[in-house]
């Protein structure tokens, strides 16, 4: 990333720790926030995601940093096997154990406690891995993507949906002046929490996106890799795969 981003740049704690406690305290209101911040569009690039994976093999999928399980949930459209969705925050895994089981999924879908950056399973265990605003999270990003490239079967796909900034400069400056001033008073007025909010926009910023984050995916391995803007530029699909 540009710069070390946390939720809290003056807490001597890890970022890993800040950012679990931070979806923690969010985790009620996180579904109505994203629609109302996305105006809905990230249902829609959800969807994107899932009909990338399906062109490839997907019997058994990961999903990492699943938080409430929306991508599980549109994952669970293909015809799998197994899903895993994986992450740190116990109160955002809460909320999708109970939109999965809701759904009568929970024989398909399995929602796990677990960290992207050590993850317990054997290698070569996934036809392919998502993650859905997620990765920007991570405490050591090629640490976090070396795992996914062991945990994935040869030729296994990962497909990732990020946040990004337009490269127009116009666009740019709108979206900058949203999501610095606009979202945390979105966040503050459905939350309470006006510093995540900060944080995710701040995150955001300072995410490498679009070719930046392609290098660092071919840096840590990955082949086929392309990027896929979405809407404006303002977030972006990564596809790649394991030699």
């Amino acid at each position: 990333m540009k710069q070390s981003v946390k939720p809290n740049q003056n807490n001597p704690e890890t970022k890993k720790k800040q950012v679990t406690q931070m979806f923690n305290g969010i985790s009620r209101s996180y579904d109505l926030l994203n629609r109302v911040i996305t105006l809905g569009v990230d249902v829609i690039w959800r969807k994107r995601v899932v009909r990338l994976i399906q062109k490839n093999k997907h019997q058994v999928l990961l999903d990492i940093a699943t938080g409430t399980g929306d991508l599980v949930l549109a994952l669970s459209k293909l015809k799998t096997k197994k899903i895993i969705g994986l992450d740190i925050s116990p109160g955002m895994l809460e909320i999708g154990k109970q939109k999965v089981k809701a759904q009568g999924l929970d024989q398909r879908i399995e929602m796990q406690l677990g960290d992207s950056e050590a993850l317990s399973f054997e290698n070569d265990t996934f036809d392919g891995v998502t993650i859905a605003f997620g990765v920007r999270n991570f405490e050591h990003l090629d640490l976090g993507l070396q795992e996914i490239r062991r945990v994935l079967k040869p030729q296994g796909a990962l497909v990732i949906l990020e946040t990004a900034v337009p490269q127009n400069p116009i666009l740019k400056s709108l979206y900058s002046l949203y999501t610095q001033k606009v979202m945390p008073f979105i966040g503050k007025l459905f939350s309470k929490n006006r510093t995540a909010y900060q944080y995710l926009s701040d995150s955001a910023a300072a995410f490498p996106c679009g070719k930046a984050f392609n290098n660092i995916l071919k840096k840590n391995g990955f082949i086929a890799v392309e990027d896929f803007p979405q809407t404006l530029g303002v977030a972006s699909i990564y596809f790649a795969k394991k030699p």
